[in-house]
């Protein structure tokens, strides 16, 4: 039986405070990944955090562990090329509803019907932050911004509606008010063998004054509270995903076992690729390094 060390939680705090906006939904995120990754009893050298860019792309460097900050809308390429490369790593992705469901949508959409083994964290707050407060994919009808002062006219996107019917094999939503909670969630999503996705309400203090604390408190309700609620069944999954006004469900809404792409790959058979034979010799090998001098 092998041996389960205990890691204090300063064991994945990074020596970079974060900068974020005091009262951003982001610290909570970051703290329940932390207890997470405690709760998993997970070494930081076998974990890889991959984002792309806004406010909540900066988590890796608050985290203690593997991270790379990559381009926007590629995190999830990103961290697929990761994971392919040592399937053995846990790799998170972790960034805001801008970069993973705008320019990154059609990336986040190939992984799910890969069923990649991912964990994506989307830290949702329906704005555009680092820009200083635009509309984003999942903004609501008729919320006044900067970038549509007479009322936003577009439909929202729903992220684990849209998870749901794209291939995820693990489907959560949690709320940065609830910090154990979705710590919770995202030790499940951690542990989940398949594609995972943790759409967090994550709020923005600064620029969304509307999908508030108090706004998300009124309204969220655990999926667990609710006697009979089936995980396994998609159906009921996609009704719940459609609940907003006034009750919105948070915790896990759908789950299942699925063979993922690397159960799939042969190539995978020997394990994972950092690990294999190139099958090339020295010389050839130099010659292909110096084309990247």
């Amino acid at each position: 039986m092998a041996t389960v060390i205990e890691l204090p939680l300063e064991t994945y705090q990074s020596i970079v405070e974060p900068d974020w906006c005091p009262g951003c939904g982001d610290f909570g995120v970051l703290r329940a990944l932390e207890i997470a990754a405690q709760k998993l009893h997970l070494p930081t050298k076998d974990i890889f955090l991959v984002s792309g860019i806004g406010c909540s792309s900066n988590l890796p460097g608050f985290f203690h562990a593997y991270g790379i900050h990559s381009l926007h809308g590629r995190a999830v390429a990103v961290a697929s090329g990761a994971k392919l490369a040592n399937h053995e790593l846990h790799v998170v992705i972790t960034g805001g509803d801008g970069d993973g469901y705008g320019i990154g949508l059609g990336h986040f959409v190939h992984a799910m019907r890969r069923n990649l083994d991912l964990t994506y964290v989307v830290m949702n707050n329906q704005i555009y932050g680092l820009t200083t407060g635009q509309a984003s994919p999942t903004t609501t009808k008729g919320h006044k911004t900067k970038s549509t002062p007479r009322g936003n006219v577009e439909l929202p996107i729903n992220p684990v509606a849209l998870a749901l019917v794209s291939g995820a094999t693990y489907v959560a939503r949690g709320f940065s008010g609830e910090p154990k909670h979705l710590a919770d969630i995202i030790a499940g999503g951690i542990s989940h063998h398949g594609f995972a996705l943790v759409d967090v309400f994550s709020p923005c203090v600064t620029y969304n004054k509307i999908n508030t604390y108090p706004w998300f408190k009124q309204r969220v309700y655990k999926l667990e509270d609710e006697q009979g609620y089936d995980s396994s069944d998609v159906q009921s999954a996609l009704r719940k995903a459609f609940e907003w006004d006034p009750k919105i469900p948070i915790g896990l809404l759908y789950k299942s076992e699925e063979a993922t792409y690397e159960d799939c790959e042969p190539a995978f058979k020997r394990g994972p690729l950092v690990n294999q034979p190139l099958g090339v010799d020295e010389g050839l090998f130099q010659d292909l390094m110096e084309e990247f001098y």
